[in-house]
């Protein structure tokens, strides 16, 4: 869409106000609104934003970073492609906006730049990735300060679950879709108000994108029906956690064809696709700083929790980390992906593909192997079964996940100076913060952030 066309699609809206959107290093989506007169002129130049921004953390802390000071500035660039009515709110739209230094180019810091460097060093290797993030979320209603959900502990999957967040849900559903989203699937999951909606895939940026839209767009339209929805790892510690799992799949770029699936092979796992698992495993420690990287997110990541907490690999194992999605019947090599389960709503989506991405491609370069795959629940396994097996336990807190990351020269050289650092600082500032108090800082302060 060009700039001209969406100029003209904001003013048959009546727009008013364009947010100018982007998510920081804790996750947060942030944005700055212009007056839609004035949106011609910022398409092209952008908007200001201090250097300082980044470095805030989830709890609005300005955290000390060197070249991250409150001094000089970088511009907010949006995307056209990414222009979009807000169906919850009248007189209102959004663009998703890349981060620039005053000479046109990355600053070094702009999560949604991170991602197209390592999509673009995918697609050099001849490989399309294609993404979706399944998202499970939370409804609920704040009394006093108190989250409770807005109806009983209805059955999961259950005619009756779905009677019951019916309109909203179908609101939901709606603005997602007048928003160009192809929604596939949405239902209610396990907890008390508990629900999740599966968007289709799309290349990896558009999947991030599209990440960030869904986030708004549920909790908007939540907010019109009084409820609050939230994307929190585990925004209540005594019911089953939430999670944001990345679907994929990889592609030829010259041919069209899958490079997961493999008609020869008894289960259909091609031999590059083994190396890009192996290269998620090998990495997973120092993922899930990015792709589990709140406070929060550990309280889910724990065994039998349908989350995984350990570094394995299976054919529709829920219990493992990565996971073989079994084809449907006669679309075998079209439906032939994987599921990253260890992904919640904490994360930025850019910086947790990007991270996924440079994983796998490690792997690919590498030729590394996966080993066999797990057949049981790998908490299940016994020590000496998962040492023989390579099954490793994840972090089990935020402080050993960010130690894995900092350590891990893949994810560093990747990321660059100045986003490894800040995001670092950034991330141990709110482990700090959350650490010295009690459980209930941490639950209202994670709750409705994502």
């Amino acid at each position: 869409m060009s700039n001209v066309e969406i100029v003209k699609q904001a003013q048959a809206a009546g727009i008013q106000l364009v947010r100018f959107l982007y998510c920081d290093h804790s996750g947060v989506t942030r944005s700055k609104a212009i007056h839609v007169s004035h949106l011609e002129k910022k398409l092209h130049e952008g908007l200001g934003l201090t250097r300082a921004q980044m470095a805030m953390n989830m709890l609005d802390q300005l955290t000390d970073v060197e070249g991250m000071e409150p001094v000089g500035e970088i511009r907010l660039v949006p995307d056209p492609e990414t222009f979009s009515v807000l169906p919850w709110t009248p007189g209102s739209a959004s663009l998703l906006c890349d981060q620039l230094d005053h000479n046109h180019l990355n600053w070094g810091a702009c999560p949604r730049l991170f991602l197209k460097d390592i999509a673009t060093k995918a697609s050099e290797a001849g490989i399309k990735v294609e993404a979706t993030f399944e998202n499970e979320f939370y409804l609920a209603r704040e009394l006093d300060g108190i989250y409770t959900p807005p109806f009983g502990r209805e059955p999961v999957y259950s005619s009756i679950g779905l009677d019951l967040s019916a309109q909203v849900m179908h609101d939901i559903v709606k603005a997602l879709c007048e928003q160009g989203l192809v929604v596939e699937q949405a239902i209610n999951e396990y907890g008390p108000g508990q629900q999740e909606i599966s968007v289709r895939h799309a290349p990896a940026l558009r999947a991030a994108d599209n990440q960030i839209k869904l986030r708004d767009t549920a909790r908007g339209v939540a907010l019109q029906h009084g409820l609050l929805a939230s994307f929190a790892p585990k925004p209540f510690p005594d019911e089953i956690g939430s999670g944001c799992h990345v679907h994929f799949s990889l592609w030829d770029q010259e041919s069209g064809r899958s490079l997961l699936y493999d008609p020869l092979d008894p289960r259909g796992l091609s031999h590059d696709g083994r190396s890009f698992i192996a290269g998620i495993l090998e990495h997973l420690p120092a993922l899930v700083g990015l792709t589990c990287p709140s406070y929060n997110s550990y309280r889910r990541l724990q065994p039998q929790a349908w989350s995984s907490a350990y570094t394995s690999w299976g054919f529709d194992n829920r219990e493992a980390a990565v996971r073989i999605v079994s084809p449907f019947w006669g679309r075998e090599e079209q439906s032939y992906h994987i599921e990253l389960k260890t992904v919640d709503g904490s994360a930025n989506p850019y910086i947790a593909l990007a991270g996924l991405i440079a994983a796998g491609l490690d792997g690919i370069k590498r030729q590394l192997d996966p080993g066999a795959p797990c057949e049981h629940d790998p908490d299940k396994l016994s020590e000496s079964e998962r040492e023989q097996n390579r099954v490793r336990r994840l972090p089990t807190t935020m402080v050993d996940a960010l130690d894995e990351l900092e350590r891990d020269q893949l994810f560093m050289e990747a990321m660059g100076d100045l986003m490894s650092r800040s995001y670092l600082a950034v991330r141990r500032s709110e482990e700090k913060a959350f650490a010295e108090q009690d459980i209930d800082f941490e639950i209202r302060n994670h709750f409705y952030k994502f």
